[in-house]
Parts: structure tokens; sequence; C-alpha cells
């Protein structure tokens, strides 16, 4: 009976063991590719070629300088491709009917590294949060139950303030997200 038990215990070690060397970034998402398929970020349209006039009047090449004689406005060209206007951009990427919001929200002075500060809090956050040895074992969504105390209930939060006399949008029928 000893040798069954010696056995058992070093096939847990061995789980155990195994789940510890798992990735350093926690997968909360465990969406994975389901074969090779088509890679819609590749497929971009692009203007007609065009001669130029005369050979030698071509400007000599500047890396990284200047303007790109073949796609000169690539944003608002992603943007027209999307559906969006073309002139929905200013020069430092904020769409012109944003600025009013822009300017609102910074009022109090930004903080210049958020992106990196973010990303370092949500990997710690990831970390702490990675589910039980089972879960990553069997490979489950860990996400949402990892986000639940950060996510907003839609239905109280409009009930909240429709009762403050404040006109909201409609919300998706409190029938489809049971608490």
């Amino acid at each position: 009976m000893t040798i069954r038990t010696n056995i058992f215990a070093l096939l847990a070690i061995a789980a155990v063991a195994i789940t510890a060397c798992g990735p350093r970034n926690p997968d909360l998402l465990t969406f994975r590719r389901s074969g090779e398929g088509p890679d819609e970020f590749t497929v971009a349209p692009s203007k007609p070629l065009a001669d130029p006039p005369a050979a030698g009047a071509l400007p000599p090449p500047t890396l990284g300088v200047g303007i790109n004689r073949a796609d000169a406005t690539p944003e608002a060209d992603a943007i027209v491709a999307l559906g969006g206007r073309q002139n929905a951009t200013t020069l430092d990427g904020i769409p012109t009917s944003d600025a009013a919001l822009i300017r609102h929200a910074g009022r109090n002075g930004q903080s210049t590294g958020i992106r990196q500060t973010l990303a370092q809090e949500d990997i710690e956050f990831r970390r702490r949060n990675d589910g039980l040895i089972l879960e990553r074992l069997a490979n489950s969504n860990l996400y949402f139950d990892a986000y639940e105390q950060q996510s907003l209930n839609q239905q109280r939060e409009i009930d909240r303030l429709r009762q403050r006399g404040i006109q909201t949008p409609g919300a998706p029928p409190a029938e489809l997200f049971p608490e």
C-alpha cells in the first residue's frame, strides 16, 4: 500500500512541477488558433500604381523622413476604409470631434507613463489571479472570474443613473445577464 501512496505522491509532485514551469505572463483567455487560416490583418487596400512623369524628377529616398509618396496618408486611408470620414483626425491623431473631451479629461494633468504603469499592474494582477492548478491543467478560461470585481453591472448602473434623472441609452435586457 505504501508503494501506491508513494507513486501517487510522486505523480502529484510532478504535476505541480510541470504547472510551475508555465509561461511568465499568465494567460487568462485561452483562445488558440484553430488552424492555418488567413490572417485578416495582412490584407490592406492599396492605391493604384502610377508612373512618375520623369524618372530623373524623383526625389532621393529618405528612410523615415518626409512623406511616403505611395501612401501619403495611411491613417486617413485606414479610417476611410473602415467607413469613417477622411478628415476625422488632426495631426496628433485625435479625432476633431473628441478635442473637447480630451481637453476636459486632461484638465488635471496627465501621467506620461500611464500605459506602461497599467501594463505592469495588470501583469501583477494576472499573476495573483491565474487560477488553481487544475484550472490551468484543464486550460479553463479564467478571464471573467479574475476581472469580476472590476466589471460594471450594467443594469445596476443604468438604474442608479435613471434614479438621479440622468438620461441614458438603452441597455441589454436584464434577462441576458443573470446575477
